[in-house]
């Protein structure tokens, strides 16, 4: 019977990430090789999983690869691509810049402080993400209250043009996936042992110095879980730069959304979405073959 419940147990993650993740991958992956045809579904299929798995086979010789080529040949999905990689990048890079310190403090403050400083990072959670952005929008606009503060105080003699810019995306990525950074460096930080750092300090070092050699490099788990809960929804994000940012805010959430509901284009969107899956994808496991790596090494 307990061998039984075990294998169960196991089972259920594999059960899930078939379900959610891997039908609906191959769905799309035969979409994006599909033919375009303004009907319904607007597509032909290349293939067919009911006809046989001799027919499938030789269709897959057959397999139409023009939506990729035409992408990779596009001007505007190339742009796309690395507009959504730059903003993502750079917003991950402003995001850890400020979630770090935040971190940190929490990890030093006092036990009973800490639950407070916690629930505070996790308290915009508890309000729709949609009615968080849009109240960036009176806060950015030009007689928005940032201007109007501004104004107040003398710094600035006209508003300043934030909203519908690139300026605007990076505060609204910001600030909405913030948590997502904090959280997992705190949990690092949380479990470090900060006589190591006293140590350091008894033999010579600098209070920097110990930072830099000690604190920081043992965050580093938590600070790439960070970059990478931030980076990999940031990059394929259409919320944001669609109500904070302009005309001239080319992201591939935007194309991808504008591809598949105004035109119509399913195969196109769906290679956009595997071109877009495989970009993050490659680089995670990458990253996770590095640490599996480094962790044999520290064993």
């Amino acid at each position: 019977m307990g061998t039984l419940f075990r294998r169960i147990s196991i089972m259920v993650p594999y059960i899930w990430l078939l379900l959610l993740f891997l039908l609906p991958f191959l769905i799309v992956l035969r979409i994006s090789v599909s033919v375009l045809e303004y009907g319904s579904p607007p597509y032909i299929p290349q293939f067919d999983l009911a006809a046989g798995w001799d027919s499938f086979i030789d269709s897959l010789g057959m397999l139409n690869l023009e939506n990729y080529v035409f992408i990779t040949t596009d001007a505007l999905y190339r742009n796309a691509y690395l507009s959504s990689l730059t903003i993502a990048s750079i917003s991950t890079l402003l995001t850890l810049m400020i979630g770090f310190p935040l971190a940190y403090g929490m990890a030093r403050a006092s036990d009973g402080i800490r639950p407070i400083l916690l629930m505070l990072v996790i308290l915009p959670f508890w309000t729709s993400f949609l009615i968080r952005v849009y109240a960036w929008i009176g806060i950015l606009k030009p007689e928005g209250l940032l201007n109007q503060l501004l104004l107040t105080l003398g710094l600035i003699d006209t508003p300043l043009t934030i909203l519908n810019t690139n300026t605007a995306v990076y505060i609204g990525i910001v600030y909405s996936y913030l948590p997502f950074m904090v959280l997992p460096i705190y949990a690092t930080l949380e479990k470090l042992d900060y006589s190591l750092i006293e140590a350091a300090q008894d033999l010579g070092c600098t209070a920097l110095g110990a930072f830099w050699k000690i604190t920081l490099r043992l965050a580093v788990p938590g600070i790439a879980a960070g970059c990478l809960l931030v980076f990999i929804p940031a990059v394929g994000e259409f919320v944001i730069p669609d109500l904070l940012g302009g005309s001239e805010t080319l992201m591939i959430g935007k194309v991808l959304w504008t591809e598949f509901f105004n035109n119509g284009d399913w195969t196109v969107s769906s290679a956009l979405a595997m071109i877009l899956l495989f970009l993050l994808v490659v680089p995670i496991v990458l990253f996770q073959n590095a640490q599996a790596k480094a962790t044999e090494r520290q064993g």
